[in-house]
């Protein structure tokens, strides 16, 4: 699954293979003992022939903003909101990046409705049987 996210990154946002490599390197800086990244090596990474080590993942997943987890092929079938919200995530909403204040009102909306609904199921669970007449 990595190399098909690979490709799909790069290709994404346009750049062959030298030109990812190239941006790459700019974080050279960051990873002293690191080597510079070339086109090459990048290729043999999306093709599945090598594996990028685990300062390359780095370097990838903040160039292109995503998480390791999203560049290694892990998918979630399910997330607790409760983490999310309390993680140190940065979240957004059609483009708009949730300040702490903002995240935290939006947590106290949705556990607020949540609260109510448990609340209002034994009445509606009354409600929404159907009786039927059964003497004739």
């Amino acid at each position: 699954m990595f190399p098909e996210r690979l490709r799909a990154l790069r290709q994404g946002k346009g750049l062959s293979l030298p030109e990812l490599a190239s941006a790459l390197n700019q974080s050279l800086a960051d990873y002293p003992r690191e080597r510079a990244n070339t086109g090459p090596q990048i290729g043999s990474w999306e093709r599945g022939v090598n594996t990028p080590s685990y300062i390359e993942m780095m370097k990838l997943a903040d160039y292109f903003n995503v998480s390791l987890d999203f560049l290694a092929g892990r998918q979630y079938t399910e997330v607790e909101l409760d983490d999310l919200f309390t993680s140190n995530a940065q979240l957004n909403f059609n483009g708009h990046q949730l300040s702490a204040n903002e995240k935290t009102a939006i947590y106290g909306m949705i556990k607020g409705f949540l609260h109510g609904k448990a609340e209002q199921q034994p009445a509606q669970a009354q409600t929404d049987e159907l009786t039927l007449p059964l003497d004739d």
